[in-house]
C-alpha cells in the first residue's frame, strides 16, 4: 500500500538533520563541535542583521517611489503597487517582530538569578 498521495509526509534523501549539519557555515559548525568561533560567529550575524535592515529599507524606498509616481500619474499598474507597499509592510514588521524578541530574550537573561 503505498502512502504518495495520501497527504503523508514523504522523507526525502538528503534532508536528514545529520545531513544538513556539515553543510553549515563555519561559524556555526565550529559552535556545534566545541570550537572556539564567536568572532567569527558574531561578525556574521551583525553582517547578516545589516543587510536585513538595508534591504527593508531599500523595499520601504521603493514602495514610497512607486506610491509617488503612481500619485503623479507616471506609474499605470495599481497592482505593483500595492505588491510593494505590502512587501514594504511586511519587512518592517517582520523586523520589529525580530527585535521585540531580541528584547525579550536580552530582559530574560538580565533577569535571570545569578
Amino acid at each position: 500500500m503505498s502512502i504518495i498521495g495520501k497527504g503523508l509526509p514523504v522523507p526525502v534523501p538528503g534532508t536528514s538533520l545529520a545531513d544538513a549539519l556539515p553543510k553549515l557555515s563555519p561559524g556555526l559548525n565550529g559552535g556545534l563541535n566545541g570550537g572556539s568561533s564567536a568572532g567569527v560567529t558574531e561578525a556574521n550575524f551583525t553582517g547578516r542583521l545589516a543587510s536585513a535592515i538595508e534591504d527593508v529599507a531599500s523595499a520601504q524606498n521603493n514602495a514610497a517611489s512607486l506610491t509617488q509616481a503612481y500619485e503623479m500619474g507616471q506609474e499605470q499598474d495599481l497592482a505593483k503597487v500595492m505588491v510593494s507597499q505590502q512587501i514594504s509592510s511586511l519587512g518592517f514588521h517582520l523586523t520589529m517582530n525580530v527585535r521585540n524578541k531580541v528584547l525579550s530574550a536580552y530582559k530574560d537573561i538580565m533577569n535571570m538569578p545569578v
